[in-house]
């Protein structure tokens, strides 16, 4: 009996195992524009059309998962961040690439060189020389420089992440310049104001007095400077706000007890874990009501434990590759939060996203306690994020979506990346969601209608979000 055929690697099918899912694909989601509502590219890049030296300046640099990756490989460190030359540590890459199947870098990698490069070959030691030299001659052109990559990739609109005390500059340069179609808008990331039980705290605070023009002598000037802050970025075109929680905390208290812990924490006093959490609280609190009223969305990313190796922190600082999930409960204190905002018929929109896959139904089930405002998934469960950015963490997010909520409201993909080639991870996604949609159909347990599920498709893939986030694209 004649077996089954054999797939080419990264074929035109790939990731699609039906014909309905090809359908989906190629008929629907392949040409749909993205709206990368969270990624973390530099608008300076942007605004001053970067272009870059070589493939490791835009490939390696910045990109943890590739550092793990290489790390777990056997590579020095000085190969991953340190001193050795471009050229050496794309070698290293390529010498890692070939132990990567299996992880989604593998496939990330061959997308990336395939979609913006033109490169079918393997990355490998064997390939290496020559598609190092191929990669940097493609980067002098000018479709290679910063803001021909994001047009070529079919994005509309970004948004960077920001904190309070940007002056958004490049923002400000980008929005004047008539000459680039996409939109690039800040989002509001005040990890800074509420983590007052970290380093830098207080030299923060001096930032925001700098930046507002004013002291901050009281609980009361530093919900002002906040606020003012907010309206400024509102101005400049932001309706988001993006928030790390490691943990998310409740504890109930009021503005003066705020003030209280606030006085002290500019004083350099030691505070307790009570007054923190009430501190966190208090600003949480506010931070999430002035966002309802200006009809923001706002992001919790929850479930991560970061800088896991003090040794290598000190080295290299945050953001580098030593990161992991986490495992602590934490629903009663996020339900605790999003209820006292209820109470006041103020609870945002939001998104909520964490590290941890076995947190999806717990995310999903807390959502549906806060739908409603005539807003079509006011509360909505993230896209796999960080290590679940791949086929089977999308997959886990979307089923458990599906379970609970409802997936043709999911407002789908982001970057969250620092790359200008990661547009690809789009492909991936929608590959993968068009791959869910097109089994269902056949087994039976979705209609066989190819308008009413490629809608929902193309709905998740770029409509949702264009509404939900209610900016000009």
């Amino acid at each position: 009996m004649e077996g089954k055929r054999m797939k080419s690697f990264m074929d035109e099918s790939f990731l699609l195992t039906n014909p309905t899912a090809e359908k989906l694909y190629h008929t629907y989601a392949k040409e749909m524009p993205i709206f990368d509502y969270h990624c973390h590219l530099s608008p300076q890049e942007i605004a001053e059309n970067k272009t870059y030296r070589n493939v490791t300046e835009i490939w390696l640099g910045g990109d943890h998962y590739k550092w793990r990756a290489m790390r777990a490989n056997g590579v020095d460190e000085k190969y991953v961040t340190g001193e050795a030359s471009d050229k050496d540590k794309f070698m290293k890459w390529a010498e890692t690439a070939p132990a990567c199947i299996g992880n989604p870098l593998y496939h990330w990698t061959h997308l990336e060189l395939r979609r913006y490069f033109g490169i079918d070959a393997l990355l490998s030691p064997e390939t290496a020389e020559e598609i190092w030299e191929e990669c940097n001659r493609l980067l002098q052109k000018d479709e290679f420089r910063a803001r021909a990559l994001i047009a070529r990739s079919n994005v509309k609109g970004l948004c960077t992440t920001d904190d309070p005390v940007d002056s958004l500059q490049y923002h400000q340069a980008l929005s004047e310049d008539r000459d680039f179609p996409v939109k690039v808008y800040p989002a509001f990331r005040p990890d800074k104001s509420f983590n007052i039980d970290q380093p830098g705290f207080v030299e923060w605070v001096t930032k925001l007095e700098t930046i507002i023009g004013g002291k901050i002598q009281t609980f009361a000037d530093f919900k002002e400077a906040l606020q003012q802050r907010i309206e400024f970025f509102h101005s400049m075109g932001c309706r988001l706000s993006d928030h790390a929680l490691d943990p998310i905390v409740y504890r109930e208290g009021t503005d003066q007890d705020a003030h209280k812990v606030l006085q002290k924490a500019l004083r350099k006093e030691v505070l307790s874990k009570e007054e923190t959490e009430i501190f966190k609280t208090q600003v949480m609190l506010f931070l999430g009501r002035a966002y309802a009223k200006r009809g923001w969305v706002m992001q919790l990313h929850l479930s991560s434990i970061r800088n896991n190796s003090a040794r290598m922190h000190r080295i290299l600082g945050p953001d580098t590759g030593f990161d992991s999930m986490d495992d602590r409960a934490y629903g009663r204190a996020l339900v605790a939060f999003l209820s006292k905002l209820d109470e006041t018929n103020h609870v945002p929109k939001t998104i909520l996203y964490s590290l941890n896959p076995t947190d999806n139904d717990l995310l999903a089930t807390i959502a549906g306690s806060f739908q409603g405002g005539g807003v079509p998934g006011k509360m909505q469960l993230g896209s796999g994020w960080w290590f679940n950015d791949q086929k089977d963490g999308m997959i886990r997010q979307m089923v458990a979506l599906a379970n609970i909520g409802l997936l043709s409201q999911f407002v789908g993909m982001l970057t969250d990346s620092r790359s200008f080639l990661s547009y690809t991870r789009h492909e991936y996604f929608r590959r993968i969601l068009c791959d869910l949609l097109g089994t269902w159909v056949e087994n039976g347990e979705a209609p066989n209608d190819l308008e009413l599920i490629g809608g929902m498709v193309q709905n998740i893939c770029f409509n949702n979000a264009r509404d939900y986030f209610d900016v000009k694209l």
